[in-house]
């Protein structure tokens, strides 16, 4: 993996999107993941991830899509919501709670929470679960490296993250679409595999769009889409497994791990495929569903669990 420090690029060396979008088929005609670095170098500003050689082929959903095309209910239920409505968010001044069972609670300006560690550009299939999919540059933190800042104690199995609950930025949460706040969960060892980052950018920018989750979101790329909380105010470490937002509203379709599964259909539609959208028009082609999305390094974490009850 090639790393670069957003700090170290200046604005006008950021890749224009349909570099990006180039990028992934230079480094695929270029030979694999060799040829990532090579790639690196002839663009400037880029921030290149190796990966897998299945993965070479996904090409980038453009920028216009990811930004204008997705779930956000504190903004509204439509697709289109988000980026109509967000606006109102104010990303600056953010704090961020640390709480529970660690060492070291705090409450930090989002500044602050972020500046110590390294960003980086993980670009990642992100899968929802009503079977469309997208490819995106994201540029994130990895969980791990907050994680080992705050030192959980040894009783500590789960971090419990929350969004911002309030219906003067957030016009969505005055319906009652769901139990607000929102509030979603992982196992200890899932925050701490290395692909689970919190995401403070995309395609290159350093800040998240309002409608993306800013000014900081959960990206777990093996899960469903509902899994990526965005615009997290808290962060608890616990011994019990949370009660998430989806999961409470109906937990016979929504369960709390969601690992991306073609082998369990929602109760309501088959999870065998997935729209993706890669090109100029919504959802060009129907692709097979891969399990865990494709990123099989998590399969250890679930050995013995019955994948079944993912739902």
């Amino acid at each position: 993996m090639l790393i670069r420090k957003p700090s170290d690029i200046r604005s006008s060396e950021i890749t224009d999107e349909s570099v990006y979008i180039n990028r992934r088929e230079f480094i695929r005609a270029a030979g694999g993941v060799g040829a990532v670095a090579a790639a690196a170098a002839i663009l400037p500003g880029s921030v290149a991830c190796a990966m897998s050689d299945d993965r070479q082929t996904d090409k980038i959903t453009p920028e216009e899509h990811a930004t204008t095309y997705n779930n956000f209910y504190e903004f509204g239920t439509g697709k289109a919501d988000p980026a109509r409505n967000a606006h109102t968010l104010r990303p600056r001044p953010w704090t961020i709670k640390v709480e529970g069972m660690v060492a070291k609670p705090a409450t930090y300006a989002i500044d602050d929470f972020i500046k110590p560690h390294r960003i980086e550009e993980r670009i990642y299939r992100m899968r929802c679960v009503e079977a469309w999919s997208m490819v995106i540059p994201w540029m994130g933190i990895p969980l791990a490296s907050i994680i080992k800042v705050v030192q959980p104690t040894s009783a500590a199995r789960y971090i419990e993250f929350t969004t911002l609950n309030d219906p003067v930025q957030m016009p969505g949460l005055r319906r009652p679409s769901l139990d607000w706040p929102y509030v979603e969960g992982l196992r200890l060892d899932e925050a701490m595999h290395p692909l689970a980052i919190l995401a403070v950018g995309m395609y290159g920018k350093e800040m998240l769009p309002n409608q993306n989750g800013a000014p900081i979101r959960l990206v777990t790329p093996w899960k469903y889409g509902f899994k990526g909380i965005k615009s997290i105010v808290n962060i608890r470490f616990t011994d019990t497994q949370p009660m998430t937002a989806w999961s409470v509203a109906t937990p016979n379709e929504y369960g709390f791990f969601a690992n991306v599964n073609p082998e369990v259909d929602h109760p309501r539609w088959s999870q065998r495929t997935e729209r993706r959208l890669e090109g100029n028009a919504l959802f060009e082609r129907r692709i097979e569903t891969k399990m865990f999305n494709g990123y099989m390094e998590v399969a250890s974490l679930y050995a013995g669990m019955d994948l079944r009850k993912n739902y």
